[in-house]
């Protein structure tokens, strides 16, 4: 018996040997992140769905959650202004099944994919501090900066080190700032004041930022992984276009393997716009 579609959750060292089984048999997959190890065994699991014509989708669940597609919208409608700074946190208590990969490929992975969605642009430098304090063999902790090619500057704060669990996601701009709580799916708006409603001009600059109202949006929540996972089925379907490609798990991978590389070689990588 042959399935549709399957999901895929294996270690990250096996992605490529399970899926490229997975797609000989000629069967959609969804792929968890990351899309696999290394850039070279992702461009093999791509090019084997593109030559088996099998729908690939790579499991960047953050997409789905309800509190991010609501700021990716209002961001892609002009709310904010112009996006000044993209600032992200995600921490908590050190996971022991980890084993083969690093905080950055497991964790940073996700934020490096939202930067990149909700922005629509690219990420073309990155610079990274990078520490093992607990792993024993790999990055358990990160500050990252990054330079977007639409001129956003971001951050990331990420580690396996804090005894909470912490996924937020600031997005500040010429009217105020945005904030996303992950976990529960919330979206706030914190306004600048001064910010007038169709302009930033030179006065406005000179006058400065202040604080104004605070807005919590009601947003209808739902499980993402229930999201993702009907989101994959209506593209298997063909009823949608593949919501995460193959492509944007490569460059989500290739992203963060160049942050992991910063912070090894204590120096800034540039990226192909």
């Amino acid at each position: 018996l042959k399935p549709d579609a399957v999901t895929i959750a294996v270690p990250t060292e096996h992605h490529l040997e399970v899926a490229l089984a997975v797609i000989e048999r000629g069967i959609h997959l969804l792929l968890e992140k990351p899309i696999a190890r290394s850039v070279d065994e992702a461009e093999q699991i791509i090019a084997a769905a593109q030559k088996a014509n099998v729908r690939l989708m790579v499991g960047h669940i953050e997409r789905f959650n309800p509190a991010v597609m609501a700021l990716k919208q209002r961001l892609t409608d002009g709310e904010l202004g112009r996006v000044f700074e993209i600032d992200a946190r995600r921490q908590s208590p050190f996971p022991t099944r980890v084993q083969d990969v690093g905080v950055v490929v497991d964790l940073a992975v996700h934020d490096l994919d939202i930067m990149r969605y909700i922005s629509q642009s690219e990420i073309t430098r990155v610079f990274a501090e990078t520490a093992r304090r607990i792993h024993p063999s790999h990055e358990d902790m990160l500050s990252g900066l990054l330079r977007l090619d639409n001129g956003v500057v971001g951050s990331l704060t990420i580690n396996w080190l804090t005894p909470t669990k912490i996924r937020e996601l600031y997005v500040t701009g010429e009217k105020g700032m945005y904030r996303v709580d992950y976990l529960t799916q919330d979206l706030y708006f914190f306004e600048n004041a001064i910010a007038q409603k169709d302009a930033w001009d030179t006065l406005t600059i000179m006058r400065g930022v202040t604080m104004g109202q605070m807005i919590r949006y009601v947003i209808p929540k739902k499980e993402p992984l229930r999201a993702e996972l009907e989101a994959f089925i209506a593209a298997v379907k063909g009823e949608i276009p593949v919501p995460v490609t193959g492509q944007d798990g490569l460059k989500a991978l290739s992203l963060a393997l160049a942050v992991v590389q910063s912070g090894q070689e204590n120096r800034p990588v540039a990226l192909a716009s």
